[in-house]
């Protein structure tokens, strides 16, 4: 339960700073995010085997939020064997310096047009997307880089709650070169670059399998959503890597990197990183992906990518579109089924 401990974040898993400083006659009149109920009804489940979660919500760039999960964790663990570090916010705030940072999704140099898709319309289009300034691009690394993950490692390893043999994880998405122009290549590549670098720093002071950036396959997340170009390509990814049989889901895709990408004399990349998506870009899913890309339009969408499956994901993250469920009916937010 040590990583489960070590995933406080603010992201569509906790309420947000406005919700938490509302009154308490507008908290009775609104409920939380998808996520505060994902989190409650994580605890219950894991209760129910026997197990003993610690979940924060708050600030996970703050000092403030740090010295709390500290104290939470010499009360409830002692010390910790792992740390998950996967953070999706927009917006961070500089414990030193007070300045707020906003992460921008843009290419660098110069515009890039690109195919995208409207996931709610079904529309396949193109749209032009202009650079990111200088300052664009190093408030996106502030947010979205390393610098975070770095200072949560070392105030707990000076607070001495890291056990012998300690590792920490950073999820990572680096895609195929379709996603590139937008992805690696823009703003979000440099924050990814910064990374492997903050990876690199942890290794030098704890070891050097301590730390591992982990590169993931494509899913679909509330933050992945909000990417151009980054949907459609997923809507035809789905449908090849199913056609396959390697298609993943977030669970089954971090089921098997516990099973079998960390342990030793595992092959890692040259940046030193856990590769993941290694089944997502295979020569057979690529080509056929590459092969169906310029053939996509609105018309042919159906026949060449999955928008149902991609539409299903999506609204289950916010506990819609799930069997059994009788939406319909009214329901209390303040209580969460057991």
């Amino acid at each position: 339960m040590a990583s489960r401990a070590a995933s406080s974040r603010p992201s569509p898993a906790a309420p947000t700073p406005s919700a938490c400083r509302s009154s308490a006659s507008r908290r009775k009149k609104k409920s939380a995010s998808a996520g505060w109920y994902n989190n409650r009804a994580f605890e219950i489940e894991a209760e129910k085997i026997g197990r003993s979660p610690l979940t924060l919500e708050g600030d996970a760039f703050s000092d403030e939020m740090k010295k709390n999960f500290i104290e939470r964790v010499r009360e409830k663990f002692g010390q910790l064997d792992l740390l998950v570090y996967s953070m999706a916010a927009p917006v961070r705030t500089d414990p030193d310096t007070g300045k707020t940072y906003r992460s921008v999704i843009k290419p660098l140099g110069a515009p890039v047009e690109i195919k995208t898709l409207d996931t709610e319309t079904g529309e396949v289009f193109q749209t032009t997307l202009e650079p990111a300034s200088e300052e664009q691009t190093a408030a996106t690394v502030a947010v979205m880089g390393g610098d975070d993950w770095k200072r949560w490692i070392d105030q707990l390893a000076d607070a001495g709650v890291l056990a012998p043999g300690f590792r920490t994880l950073n999820y990572t998405y680096i895609g195929s070169e379709l996603t590139w122009p937008i992805y690696w290549n823009g703003t979000l590549g440099r924050a990814k670059v910064d990374l492997d670098s903050k990876a690199e720093a942890i290794r030098g002071r704890l070891g050097a399998d301590a730390a591992r950036v982990v590169a993931l396959k494509a899913v679909v997340t509330q933050a992945s959503s909000a990417i151009p170009v980054v949907p459609l390509y997923g809507t035809v990814l789905f449908k090849v890597m199913k056609q396959l049989g390697l298609h993943e889901g977030c669970i089954e895709q971090i089921d098997r990197l516990f099973r079998t990408k960390l342990g030793k004399g595992v092959a890692l990349d040259d940046a030193q990183r856990v590769r993941v998506d290694d089944w997502e870009l295979s020569p057979e899913v690529q080509t056929e992906v590459s092969r169906r890309w310029p053939l996509l339009t609105t018309e042919t969408l159906g026949e060449l990518a999955d928008l149902g499956e991609y539409k299903s994901q999506f609204l289950r993250l916010f506990g819609f579109g799930i069997d059994g469920v009788d939406y319909t009916q009214d329901v209390d937010p303040r209580i969460v089924p057991g």
